[in-house]
């Protein structure tokens, strides 16, 4: 863990932390299943609630699950809900370290001042007295684009001073504050000396400490024993994005022993986490950062390695894989990798099943599932296709829930019975359905007046100083870039959906296309680059004179279904197939004909 040595410590010799944490358990303990789902919080947010539960009328308590979430982000604020941590602070000679700190802005509307955090209020190192005379901030349009040098004069930081409890909190909110304000999309990067590196490695160490103790602890101090024993018998850990990301650098990071050598998790859900790792365990580390396209592109979550199994990196010649040290320590537990197909687009989500130049297909652990849900985005949708939002399409309603329900269960009696979960789908290089993603070589359709991507999230190989790749330790910001990883897409059919890819009925019986990324509104400032995150929705022409009056080579809704009865029909065997091959539950198949019938109007004359 790094710089913990450097963490005061207490009249014990042990370095303390706290957080919060919440435990949602059936009153009568006999009820529960014997599973923990500890979720990784997102940002200090609750996420399996929406995605498991969604529609689904309290899923996760159905089923008996006992589900866990406690605090892991130091950068999180002490207010509101969110789930916080209290982190000790790295010092030399007993007075906090100082080093160099990038902070990124970007914002959707003109405004004269933004956090320099993610989006939004979090937490952000303190600039030093020299770090305050001695910023730069610079200003670009595109993430390609040359740094300009903003005069000094122009602009200042804004420390302001967090409590809680009537205590400092050890990260101030550090705002920047522009004159003539700050321009929607453009990008501002601030780099200071910065003081006060917390040990954010601390997070992983309680999340491996917290499952340890539900599983294994049999005294009254833990809430899960009855009669004398525990009643979780096995544990699985659930991420979405920035936390699949945590599960995958917990995983790497050795955490999955505890400290007597037991498994922690059994069973791990990465969810469109694409193939990060993330800024979770280093000096200065930014936990809430990400690697976009556009947004956040060279902080540290993309980088070597990708994959589960072991790999080769091209530019340092190490050899590693998420499951490397789990696989030494005897404690792989068995993963689920889920990810939408906009992943490929703006999370580098074929390195996951690459090699790292993404030239070969990678052979997947036999302890590995991965499972890419075509036609969707990042975040579930509702199903139902709405109005164009911040991208010059409107964004993909595909809601890929009820998959996730069937694979949690399918996951859970993987490790509670042996049995075999249904078979990974994903798209490969060998068998053509996974492609370069420059629309001549990707089989994209034309369609008048859609925009293709000129740009991809492409992970670049970097140089932050003589010290990064053996401690972690930053001094060069922004980094140098001295290579590329290779990125592919899912191939596509002639309609414009994709190959290789699991699919949603709604999918695979389209009425539209569902496409993996969007493009950025001029609204929103930084035209064309992508919009983080979001897939987009293309509805087929409603006839054969509408196909041909607009020159759409995709055909004609009324030509691939003769009405909304044979539409429907499709639909629903479709549904069936995901039953039968246990991607989907059959208690899911009424949700979804509901769903099917807020299509009807696709079909009728407007």
């Amino acid at each position: 863990m790094r710089d913990l040595s450097l963490a005061d410590k207490n009249k014990s010799d042990k370095v303390e932390f706290w957080a919060d944490f919440e435990i949602l358990v059936p009153k009568d303990l006999s009820q529960a299943n014997g599973a923990v789902l500890y979720e990784v919080n997102n940002r200090g947010n609750k996420t399996a609630p929406g995605i498991f539960d969604g529609g689904a009328d309290d899923f996760l308590l159905r089923q008996g699950f006992i589900v866990v979430w406690s605090g892991w982000i130091a950068e999180v604020l002490p207010e509101g809900e969110r789930f916080k941590m209290w982190a000790p602070t790295a010092k030399e000679n007993g007075r906090p370290l100082t080093g160099i700190v990038r902070q990124e802005v970007i914002v959707d509307k003109e405004t004269p001042k933004a956090c320099l955090a993610h989006r939004g209020r979090q937490g952000s190192y303190r600039p030093t007295a020299a770090g305050m005379a001695n910023a730069t901030l610079t200003v670009r349009e595109h993430e390609a684009d040359p740094r300009k040098a903003v005069p000094r004069d122009d602009w200042k930081l804004i420390v302001s001073e967090v409590t809680y409890q009537d205590r400092p909190w050890p990260l101030p909110m550090v705002e920047l504050e522009l004159k003539g304000g700050l321009n929607p999309g453009w990008i501002y990067e601030v780099v200071y000396e910065g003081e006060g590196s917390v040990v954010q490695g601390v997070g992983l160490a309680g999340i491996r400490d917290l499952v340890s103790f539900l599983k294994f602890n049999s005294t009254a101090q833990n809430p899960l024993v009855q009669s004398g024993k525990s009643v979780a018998q096995r544990a699985h850990g659930f991420g979405t994005s920035q936390s699949g990301r945590c599960l995958r650098q917990f995983l790497h990071d050795g955490f999955n022993a505890d400290e007597q050598g037991r498994q922690v998790f059994d069973g791990v859900i990465s969810h469109v986490a694409g193939g990060g790792l993330g800024s979770f365990n280093h000096r200065f580390s930014s936990p809430t950062r990400t690697n976009g396209q556009h947004d956040e592109h060279h902080f540290p979550a993309d980088f070597f390695p990708f994959t589960y199994g072991d790999s080769r990196d091209p530019f340092t010649e190490e050899t590693d894989g998420i499951l490397h040290r789990c696989r030494a320590d005897k404690t792989v537990p068995k993963v689920f990798h889920t990810q939408s197909s906009s992943e490929y687009w703006h999370r580098s989500g074929s390195l996951v099943h690459t090699d790292p130049l993404g030239k070969v297909d990678a052979e997947i652990p036999a302890e590995v599932r991965l499972y890419t849900f075509g036609g969707a985005q990042h975040g579930a949708g509702s199903g139902v296709p709405g109005p164009r939002g911040a991208g010059q399409l409107p964004s993909s309603p595909a809601d890929y829930r009820p998959l996730m329900r069937a694979l949690l269960m399918a996951i859970d009696a993987w490790v509670k019975e042996g049995t075999e979960p249904p078979p990974s789908v994903f798209p490969r290089i060998a068998d053509g359905t996974l492609l370069p993603w420059q629309r001549e070589k990707s089989g994209w359709p034309v369609i008048p007046g859609v925009n293709y991507p000129q740009v991809i999230q492409q992970p670049d190989f970097l140089y932050r100083g003589p010290q990064w790749q053996t401690e972690q330790i930053a001094a060069v910001e922004p980094p140098e870039v001295r290579g590329s990883y290779g990125v592919r897409v899912p191939a596509y059919g002639p309609d414009g959906n994709e190959r290789g890819t699991l699919l949603l009925p709604a999918v695979k019986v389209p009425v539209a296309t569902y496409a993996s990324w969007n493009l950025r509104h001029e609204s929103i400032g930084a035209a064309g680059e992508l919009l983080s995150l979001q897939g987009s929705y293309i509805p087929f022409p409603r006839t054969k004179e509408d196909q041909i009056a607009s020159a759409d080579p995709r055909p004609a809704l009324l030509e691939r279904y003769r009405d909304f009865a044979d539409y429907q029909k499709q639909y629903l065997a479709a549904a069936e197939e995901l039953v039968a091959a246990r991607y989907l539950l059959e208690e899911d198949v009424p949700r979804l004909k509901a769903l099917s019938e807020k299509f009807r109007g696709d079909f009728e004359v407007k």
